[in-house]
């Protein structure tokens, strides 16, 4: 897989030291845990939940091209997955 492998973090490796996970999700807003190196999880840091509690329609929007932005690599890996497994 390629992309950013700083937020990447490994299945057992979260396990062990779910603070490093979390330190990853601080930095870099996200960490993808990955299970026999395929992510399988997203560890997402929300700033601010009020903000989105109370957020509108626009905003979630921005936020949500933002995130399709930013991961795109790994959710088009993922759907790849996810239609080789369901075509078996």
């Amino acid at each position: 897989m390629s992309g950013n492998t700083k937020r990447m973090i490994s299945l057992t490796e979260a396990n062990r030291n779910f603070s490093k996970a979390v330190k990853i999700a601080n930095a870099d807003g996200s960490v993808f845990i990955m299970q026999d190196n395929k992510p399988e999880y997203i560890l997402l840091k929300i700033n601010n939940h009020e903000k989105y509690k109370t957020a509108d329609d626009i905003e979630l929007d921005a936020v949500s091209r933002q995130l399709l932005e930013q991961n795109n690599e790994t959710y088009k890996m993922l759907a790849n997955k996810t239609n080789n497994e369901s075509s078996l």
